[in-house]
């Protein structure tokens, strides 16, 4: 069989596997996207596992419409430069390759205004062809990502899928990790439209100990501390 450059929308399809593995790495990446963003509140919606939807909004910095579908592209980051910059990362998504390999996968939506900027903007891409459409849209300054029908085009890998209460376990479980690692942030997750986690963001000179009873239980902070 003779050698030939793949299509580009088969291309991205492939490369989307080396990121979004289930609903719970596209929560990893947009959650890490809003942290990147200097968010405060990072609010995660979650239905049917994942499968159906995942919206995650935050209070960040905001993406402007001249980057909206830009920030599409494949390749394509505002966290580093040059090779010089790889030796000192600073921010947790850094590859240019999430929400691309994110919508070569599933429908996607991202609405976003920043501070400076009077409207939002929203864009739009969908799989079947990766065209992105950008069109005015009503949001406060920050950014959601809406991610539905995750891998609606490539059925192979959705059929390997799991329960929607195991892949939900999965996103519930990454959650609880960032809640742990960063005290300054709000985190709240809902599930088919019921709350399930709250992590109330902890000030600077507040008791850490709020948060550790969130995430692991009252009974873990009690045994740690009798220990």
């Amino acid at each position: 069989m003779a050698i030939e450059i793949l299509p580009a929308r088969l291309a991205n399809q492939i490369a989307a596997g080396e990121v979004v593995e289930r609903p719970a790495s596209v929560v990893k990446e947009l959650v890490e996207n809003s942290i990147d963003a200097g968010a405060t509140r990072i609010d995660v919606d979650i239905e049917k596992g994942g499968s159906k939807l995942i919206r995650v909004r935050d209070n960040g910095v905001g993406i402007s419409k001249t980057d909206l579908q830009l920030a599409l592209s494949r390749h394509a980051t505002s966290k580093i430069h040059s090779l010089d910059d790889l030796e000192a990362i600073m921010s947790l998504g850094f590859r240019g390759e999430a929400l691309a390999s994110v919508s070569a996968v599933s429908r996607l939506t991202i609405t976003s205004r920043p501070a400076e900027q009077q409207e939002a903007w929203s864009a739009f891409a969908e799989g079947r062809d990766m065209v992105v459409s950008v069109k005015p849209a009503a949001h406060p300054v920050g950014c959601t990502v809406e991610v539905v029908d995750l891998f609606f085009n490539t059925p192979a890998r959705r059929k390997f899928l799991r329960t929607d209460k195991t892949e939900f376990s999965h996103i519930d479980e990454l959650l609880r990790r960032i809640a742990l690692s960063r005290f300054d942030i709000t985190i709240n997750l809902r599930h088919n439209g019921t709350q399930v986690r709250q992590y109330r963001r902890i000030p600077e000179r507040g008791d850490p100990l709020r948060r550790l009873k969130a995430v692991c239980g009252q009974k873990f902070v009690e045994s740690c501390a009798a220990d």
